[in-house]
């Protein structure tokens, strides 16, 4: 198998993505048991006064918080399983029914992903005013359940792959 350098940056970046994901996770975290703790005090520190409507804004921006969360451990099983299919193609073995399985469960992630975008992305349009609108990148994305649709072929691709690699062996 021909060297690809790509692989190397690959695993390097997933590595680095895993650790920033469960940073991400840990300020919000950090950020949402401060607003329930330390309610004045994190909101003085955030430069949000009671003048500025923002406080009757708070619950839906917890709520965000908290399906925030839930995207953290979504967001490593796809990281994760990428690794390790990453991992299979720099032993020159990546068709095999893990990898396949890897697919699957990362087509599940991706799923779940899009489903908490449409939730954030409601919370955010319920609670944004035309005083004080609220932008997030959340929502429906036809690219994002695209991806979804392709990862649940894929998976059944190397699925069938493995299969038709397993017949051929063995008839050898």
């Amino acid at each position: 198998m021909a060297y690809s350098s790509a692989l190397p940056i690959a695993w390097i970046t997933l590595r680095v993505l895993i650790l920033l994901n469960w940073l991400y996770g840990a300020a919000i975290l950090a950020l949402l048991i401060a607003t329930i703790v330390a309610e004045e005090w994190t909101f003085t520190a955030l430069g949000i006064t009671p003048s500025s409507g923002i406080p009757s804004m708070i619950m839906g921006l917890r709520a965000i918080a908290v399906f925030g969360l839930v995207a953290v451990p979504l967001n490593a099983v796809v990281l994760r399983r990428l690794l390790v299919i990453v991992e299979t193609v720099r032993r020159g073995d990546p068709f095999v029914a893990a990898n396949a399985s890897h697919l699957h469960a990362i087509a599940w992630a991706l799923l779940g992903l899009q489903v908490l975008s449409l939730v954030i992305g409601g919370i955010g349009e319920a609670i944004s005013t035309p005083a004080h609108p609220l932008h997030l990148d959340a929502g429906f994305s036809p690219s994002g359940w695209l991806a979804v649709l392709l990862t649940f072929i894929l998976a059944r691709v190397f699925a069938e792959g493995t299969l038709m690699r397993e017949d051929l062996e063995g008839t050898v």
